[in-house]
């Protein structure tokens, strides 16, 4: 078997060329892998890594190139929501021969690519985590997955049959009601945040958990939520007390703890049924 390309785009925020000469490293100490991070990921258009246009343009190229075999999100920031439209619909037959892989402000492109019946969509690590602390496991864990599908990659409960997905909790609130909001009926739903007081995590989980569509999910996990600030009063419940709380209210099960999270621990969740088939 050949090696595996991968091609990195930055659909929001631009990237710093030494994260990809680090990510290119540990890629080349894998074995089997050719990395290739388009000129786009380090262009600089204001807050975004290029205009709109360049952003989709970008994108478009690497996910409709039969020669890559999977698209990998360079760095969350915020941005994709508006390349988004721009992109999607110009996605060719091979594009959906790619896996896909990225998680907090990318949750708008995979919403948008597993609503289009996308089958390999994954949430997890990106190339600028290598920056985290003990970054490099993250970025490992991630090439493993993209070139092998390693089971060791995956967050512990995606293999119980039950089909699953993950987004940061802001994102997909963001996501209610326009055009990428993807049907999860039947799924496990893994929720993660990070930076947001408890008063925003609570309101956020208020609305995902009042949102009818969403009260077909097969159940909720809650991620890590990191990064909380102090709150003034003190909030008085913990992120897991709010997410029980509110699933109580709705009547959506809430199933416990989920290994995902805006760190290096964080692991992958492949939306749909695992295993793929490829």
């Amino acid at each position: 078997m050949g090696k595996v390309r991968i091609g990195v785009v930055a659909p929001a925020s631009s990237m710093d060329r030494s994260i990809a000469e680090r990510v290119a490293a540990l890629a080349a100490e894998h074995g089997g892998v050719e990395l290739v991070f388009h000129p786009q990921c380090f262009e600089s258009w204001g807050h975004f890594a290029g205009t709109d246009q360049a952003r989709a343009d970008a994108f478009v190229e690497i996910a409709n190139d039969p020669g890559f075999d999977a698209v990998w999100f360079g760095r969350g920031g915020y941005g994709s929501c508006r390349m988004a439209p721009l992109a999607l619909d110009r996605l060719s037959p091979s594009a959906k021969d790619k896996s896909y892989l990225g998680y907090s402000d990318m949750g708008s492109l995979l919403a948008g690519l597993f609503g289009k019946g996308f089958e390999r969509v994954a949430h997890g690590p990106m190339p600028a985590d290598i920056n985290r602390g003990g970054g490099a496991a993250a970025v490992a864990r991630a090439l493993a997955f993209l070139a092998d599908g390693a089971e060791s990659a995956l967050e512990r409960t995606v293999r119980g049959g039950t089909p699953s997905v993950a987004f940061n909790i802001t994102i997909l609130c963001h996501l209610m009601g326009t055009a990428l909001q993807p049907d999860l009926t039947g799924h496990v739903l893994m929720l993660e945040e990070v930076s947001e007081h408890l008063y925003r995590i609570d309101r956020s989980l208020c609305q995902l958990t009042s949102v009818p569509a969403l009260r077909r999910v097969a159940g909720i996990m809650l991620g890590r939520c990191g990064d909380i600030p102090p709150n003034q009063p003190e909030f008085g419940q913990s992120e897991e007390e709010v997410a029980r709380h509110w699933c109580a209210v709705s009547g959506i099960p809430y199933l416990g703890r989920a290994d995902i999270g805006h760190d290096a621990d964080n692991k992958v969740v492949p939306f749909g049924s695992w295993p793929w088939v490829v």
